[in-house]
């Protein structure tokens, strides 16, 4: 039966890598989706703030499905619809059209980031060992892949459809077919449970309880939008870059989060998740310091090089912990999807705080200054890292529980 769950792995690991190549080729175009539609330089943070805005409706939404329908259903349509509304943004003419196309990709968003990290935790107390960051690690490879993708169809001058349409033909029948081996749901002692089994009412722990967890996760992408949103302008505009070398930084620090999360299960393994966080966020506060001193361009890249490897592991690792974290507090099937659906959500939130932050402190004061901002946050993280021990069971060496070896049936009913 362990093949089940190799299969529910390998088919859950392209589910996050369709979803990083996507999302990728959107926010990267968003100059070329912004000359489409003609939409102005006043009305674009709007339809940019909206995504996020509808994609934690969607995680909401999804916390609340999720006592009825298992989470690979939800996975299992949400993603062709996230791919199909990519398309539709490529494909329109029309300013209402942009505006539908958006919300459904935001609101689907927030249901396939919710249900693809709660089959991913369930995954992971079936193994009983860390695999969430190999996860995150296929989501960071597409979205490498989306961003070179995106690249091409702006070098070539390529029509938004014509970039999205291959991706859409391949990605969509590909994840459909994969679909059939997800493994869903874990329920008391971490086994996956069967397709229809009782998801009950209620379900869930307090937000209290979570609130560590919830400052991690909006902290952590508060340091992640920065450095998507302003490494561009700061390498340029603070450390007198060319402009063809401030393009680097992203690529930079998007190719150290893969080697992070490629390597980071094995570091949970043998050191724990409380010092791989901590590690992590002493790392990545590392990294904003030195851009914020960097005397030029090149050490500025190192310091986002280093906030790619200290970042990286923070996200998975919280997603883990409260999910983990649900299933001692509650016990009952649901309690970790529940916590899951709640936590997903201050992702948009980290994702809304952190580029608007970072822009009005650099206006009124110095982008070196601003800087400086998210690296305090990020080190908050070391406060509550406790949140992240595991108990009773540890994933690391020596204590490691055996794997499960009844695993039930994966959602295609194997």
């Amino acid at each position: 039966m362990t093949d089940v769950l190799r299969r529910g792995r390998v088919s859950l690991a392209f589910g996050f890598f369709a979803q990083g190549v996507a999302f990728a080729l959107l926010v990267t175009r968003i100059p070329a989706i912004q000359d489409r539609y003609g939409v102005s330089d006043a009305l674009l943070p709007v339809f940019l703030a909206a995504v996020p805005i509808l994609a934690g409706v969607g995680s909401v939404v999804t916390g609340r499905l999720v006592r009825r329908v298992r989470p690979s259903r939800l996975l299992r349509w949400s993603q062709p619809v996230v791919l199909l509304a990519l398309l539709g943004v490529g494909a329109g003419d029309r300013m209402v059209v942009l505006a539908v196309a958006l919300a459904v990709f935001g609101l689907a968003v927030g249901a396939l980031d919710a249900s693809m990290n709660m089959l991913g935790v369930s995954l992971q107390r079936s193994y009983g060992r860390s695999i969430m960051l190999g996860f995150h690690a296929a989501y960071s490879l597409g979205g490498i892949l989306g961003a070179s993708l995106a690249w091409a169809g702006a070098h070539w001058d390529l029509a938004l459809w014509v970039s999205y349409l291959p991706v859409v033909a391949v990605l969509v029948p590909a994840a459909l077919v994969g679909s059939r081996w997800y493994v869903d749901g874990a329920g008391r002692g971490g086994e996956p449970g069967v397709e229809g089994a009782p998801k009950g009412e209620g379900v869930g722990v307090g937000f209290k309880v979570l609130l560590p967890l919830c400052l991690v996760m909006t902290f952590a992408y508060i340091g992640d939008s920065t450095v998507s949103n302003w490494s561009a302008k700061y390498l340029q505009d603070v450390l007198g870059s060319s402009e063809q070398l401030a393009t680097v930084p992203y690529n930079v620090y998007m190719v150290t989060t893969l080697v992070g999360r490629a390597v980071g299960d094995f570091g949970v393994r043998r050191f724990g998740a409380v010092a791989v966080v901590r590690g992590g966020a002493v790392v990545a506060a590392g990294g904003f310091a030195v851009v914020a001193g960097a005397p030029g361009a090149w050490v500025g890249m190192l310091g986002f090089m280093l906030l790619g490897l200290g970042l990286c592991v923070l996200v998975p690792q919280t997603f883990a912990a409260a999910g983990r974290l649900a299933a001692e507090r509650d016990g009952r099937p649901g309690a970790s999807d529940a916590a899951v659906a709640r936590l997903n959500v201050f992702n948009y939130v980290g994702f809304l705080i952190g580029s608007p932050l970072v822009g009005a402190l650099g206006d009124a004061w110095s982008y070196r200054g601003a800087m400086l901002v998210p690296m305090v946050l990020v080190l908050v993280t070391v406060v509550y890292a406790r949140s992240f021990e595991t108990q009773p069971d540890r994933y690391g060496g020596g204590h490691e529980r055996p794997r499960t070896a009844d695993v039930g049936r994966g959602s295609n009913g194997l």
